[in-house]
């Protein structure tokens, strides 16, 4: 399949739950003019607790490089694990650029703020103890989910996220997405563009609010999730997981259409609101 673009976030290459293969799977699958790494590609935080980094990761690296060289181009976006990167920011490193966030404009001329995310959250500006705990809950989390999956198939069951339950059906965690949604969205009035493209809370979604879209890209460690757009302007959620655990064909994947192009005059400005409006909630930051 070919796309005019696509995104892709929270891969976290060096730890054990990256989903490489499935990731590889889908590059190879899918080819567009713009792709654009949405933060967290590589696990920095865990590579420094232990090296987990593998032949699967140098080969997706390897594919996001020849992928550049067959004139697509590669914007990397900066995010809370891997920032190691921010000494790079405003370079290219083998024909991919580095930066904290990009202005996309889509096919229909809308523009589009893309930004990973984490810079909404108070855990990872003012402590970083908790901020690394929570990651530790979350992959501890990661690890009773691969072995319930496991164990769903072998009696016969399909895929079942119990992160994703959690976060739906907590309260804290539903503060705090919502709080994160608006955040976003309220950044993305800031720079006066049409929508605001993210990631870094590992959930796929793509809505309108206060006027503006709302597109997260979601994660390749669970639910390997891609955020594509079309020539014409429409955009898609892509659930990888969903299709090689079905084993259906290509043209059959599980699709989300976003939200029709009518839907936003690409001519107007979108309205400010006071900040204050909107409080982020920061309980669960370290999640992610």
């Amino acid at each position: 399949m070919r796309y005019r673009s696509i995104w892709i976030s929270d891969v976290h290459l060096g730890s054990r739950h990256a989903q490489t293969e499935l990731l590889l799977d889908f590059l190879r699958h899918h080819q567009c003019r713009h792709l654009y790494l949405v933060g967290d590609i590589v696990d920095g935080w865990e590579l420094r607790r232990r090296w987990l980094w593998n032949a699967d990761s140098n080969t997706v690296i390897q594919k996001i490089l020849r992928i550049h060289r067959k004139e697509t181009r590669v914007t990397y976006i900066c995010g809370n694990h891997d920032e190691f990167l921010q000494h790079f920011v405003g370079l290219s490193i083998g024909g991919v650029r580095v930066v904290d966030h990009a202005i996309h404009v889509g096919a229909d001329r809308r523009r589009y703020l893309v930004i990973h995310g984490h810079q909404l959250d108070g855990l990872v500006h003012f402590n970083r103890l908790l901020e690394r705990v929570g990651s530790r809950l979350y992959d501890l989390i990661l690890t009773l989910n691969t072995h319930f999956n496991r164990l769903r198939r072998r009696m016969g069951f399909g895929y079942w996220s119990v992160s994703s339950y959690l976060k739906q059906n907590t309260k804290s965690a539903v503060r705090y997405i919502t709080g994160f949604e608006d955040g976003m969205v309220r950044l993305a009035q800031e720079h006066r563009v049409h929508g605001v493209i993210c990631g870094h809370i590992h959930r796929a979604e793509q809505r309108q609010i206060h006027g503006l879209k709302y597109l997260n890209c979601g994660d390749w460690v669970e639910s390997c999730t891609a955020l594509v757009e079309g020539f014409d302007g429409q955009f898609q959620i892509l659930r990888w997981h969903e299709r090689k655990a079905g084993g259906e064909a290509e043209d059959v994947v599980t699709v989300e259409l976003a939200i029709q192009k009518s839907d936003v005059n690409p001519s107007s400005k979108p309205r400010r609101r006071p900040a204050s409006q909107h409080d982020s909630e920061p309980e669960l930051a370290g999640l992610f």
